[in-house]
């Protein structure tokens, strides 16, 4: 190549770098974010699902877009992570929408809801049908748009210093109860607490409650409930699947370009996935342990599962001729939850249920 030639070409390759670079830079921003968890680092599979989604992130943008991670109480306290969101203090948190029900009881029907989805089912109406939808109109006026970012299964009925053989018996308890289900137990005479999980032992300890429910074996077991109750009831009809989100500041997520706004989705998606495969993972073996070191495992009767199911249907009435939002979400919710019993019928709990019986080890 002529010399001259070989000037030009460099110069209309020196050209296009000079024009790519900033279109680059551009396109991939700095940008520093602040989540706070509505939990302790303590709780790995929680906590973890934070962990993981700021590592995704900020490995999908070589460092670019960085997601500062917060434990419960570090900079906002437990309950509060949300308010954060909704009034810019912080970019994101990562929490259970059933906490902020006192705001409006709509917030529990997207986490959990007595004798509501599983935590399959609820993936499915978040993914495919109108659950992401509707949590995000709902969420608009405070500012806050929301990533499913999390479930931890089907949850056990909690720990007891008693037992609790006959309706009756819940007259008085005094019960740690997350959401909604508080509203239901208080038809039953029970006295619902509502406590961040690295503040229940020393209430338990101390006899302030007399129950308390978190989520399942393994976390139960990192909060050293069995030491300080000895009955372990199931199931947790409250909350067949417990639905946790990302909840983003509007107007930060609006900022994001939108190759970071895809990331950031990808990133809660596979938090998702990850957090409910580490408890159905984790659990088996620390019921066993837990069994091991004495604890009692106890069905709900028959009788209770009963009077439990009819005042949540009960305080369901109630509250949709009260609130016509509640009563939006919650009709689609129940109309998704009786198509996805009759599938859960046919295929999924037959198998399951053939397979439980016919377990030898």
């Amino acid at each position: 190549m002529k010399r001259r030639e070989f000037l030009k070409t460099a110069g209309v390759g020196l050209a296009a770098s000079a024009i790519a670079a900033p279109a680059i830079a551009q396109s991939m921003p700095e940008v520093k974010w602040r989540l706070a968890a509505s939990w302790p680092k303590s709780l790995d599979t929680l906590y973890g699902g934070v962990e993981t989604f700021a590592k995704l992130i900020g490995e999908a943008t070589d460092g670019k877009f960085q997601v500062q991670t917060f434990a419960a109480g570090e900079i906002v306290p437990a309950l509060q992570v949300m308010d954060a969101v909704s009034n810019s203090t912080i970019e994101a948190c990562h929490t259970a929408t059933y906490y902020y029900l006192g705001k409006d009881p709509t917030f529990a029907l997207f986490c959990a809801a007595p004798f509501g989805l599983n935590g399959r089912q609820q993936n499915a109406w978040f993914a495919d049908g109108d659950g992401l939808k509707l949590m995000n109109e709902f969420t608009k006026k405070y500012n806050i748009v929301n990533l499913v970012g999390g479930n931890t299964g089907t949850q056990m009925g909690g720990w007891f210093r008693k037992e609790v053989n006959t309706v009756s018996d819940l007259n008085g308890l005094k019960f740690r109860m997350g959401g909604f289900a508080g509203r239901v137990l208080q038809k039953l005479g029970t006295v619902p607490q509502v406590i961040a999980g690295g503040d229940i032992y020393p209430a338990l300890e101390k006899g302030a409650i007399d129950a308390a429910e978190w989520v399942g074996p393994y976390d139960d077991e990192k909060l050293g409930f069995y030491k300080v109750a000895k009955f372990y009831y199931y199931p947790g009809w409250w909350e067949g699947g417990t639905a946790l989100h990302f909840m983003i500041n509007l107007a930060a997520w609006e900022k994001l370009p939108k190759s970071y706004q895809a990331i950031v989705t990808t990133a809660a998606a596979y938090a998702n996935v990850e957090e409910q495969a580490r408890y159905d993972s984790r659990n088996p073996a620390a019921l066993k342990r837990l069994v091991a070191a004495g604890t009692q495992l106890r069905p709900f009767s028959q009788p209770i599962m009963e009077a439990c199911w009819k005042a949540a249907n009960e305080v369901y009435a109630e509250t949709s001729a009260a609130n016509p939002e509640f009563k939006k979400v919650y009709e689609n919710l129940i109309a998704f939850r009786a198509d996805q019993l009759l599938w859960w019928q046919v295929a999924e709990y037959a198998y399951d249920t053939f397979m439980i019986r016919s377990r030898r080890f």
